[in-house]
């Protein structure tokens, strides 16, 4: 028999369907800004070790300074973010969904054996109801990246009239490190996102499309139907 298992809003699915393109934006539009004065590498002992596009990197890929076509994008979708954003969060704190995000005491623990049994070292994983203990971390600090993201690009946006934001993130040059640190955790994350969503297979990720998974297993309490009792209802 197989079982229909609803497992994403469709309030949900839209949030993070819009948040992929405005993301993807954001980040094209902010190396636009960077690379018009790239300062970042990493040093040991005075020696550069890495730096983040070489001159090399610009020439090999005819990169071009656009620093105003970058300003221009990343502050108009910079509010499309803010947004989307906000009415995420609104909307999982007035439905409850916060309650399958949010990590509980147990999460730090679990996500070690969770990653124990991606890594194959471990043959089974934590039991889980909707999202496991390592996803409840991510998503959570997915979106404290985004609330920090925010912060220190206003206070590189508007540095004079939002002195006081600018103080706390601990001035101008700590808050562009932070935005761009973010940025790269961004990344990192996206890449991880895709991993686990590939190792988790399809059905995992038609989930997010159409806001339900079908399986042979039943999985209380989110099982609502089964494949029978809808084509039932539909006859």
């Amino acid at each position: 028999m197989k079982y229909i298992i609803n497992k994403h809003p469709l309030a949900i699915r839209w949030f993070h369907w819009l948040n992929f393109p405005l993301l993807a934006i954001m980040i094209w539009s902010g190396l636009l800004i960077y690379w018009a004065y790239d300062p970042y590498a990493i040093k040991l002992f005075g020696h550069t070790i890495f730096k983040f596009f070489p001159e090399w990197f610009y020439q090999k890929y005819h990169i071009k300074r656009r620093l105003a076509e970058g300003m221009a994008f990343h502050f108009v979708f910079m509010w499309l973010f803010a947004i989307n954003g906000f009415l995420y969060v609104l909307y999982t704190a007035i439905s409850g969904q916060w309650r399958n995000l949010l990590p509980q005491k147990s999460s730090w623990r679990e996500a070690w054996l969770v990653l124990l049994h991606d890594l194959h070292i471990r043959k089974t994983a934590p039991l889980v109801n909707k999202y496991n203990a390592a996803q409840r971390i991510a998503y959570t600090a997915i979106l404290i990246m985004g609330v920090g993201s925010l912060l220190t690009g206003f206070a590189i946006y508007k540095p004079v009239q939002l002195s006081w934001l600018v103080l706390i993130c601990g001035g101008y040059k700590t808050a562009r490190l932070i935005h761009f640190t973010l940025t790269i955790g961004y990344c990192l994350f996206f890449v991880i996102h895709i991993v686990q969503v590939a190792l988790a297979g399809w059905q995992n990720f038609f989930s997010m499309i159409r806001g339900f998974e079908v399986t042979d297993k039943p999985i209380a309490p989110i099982v609502s139907k089964t494949v029978e009792d809808v084509k039932a209802t539909k006859e």
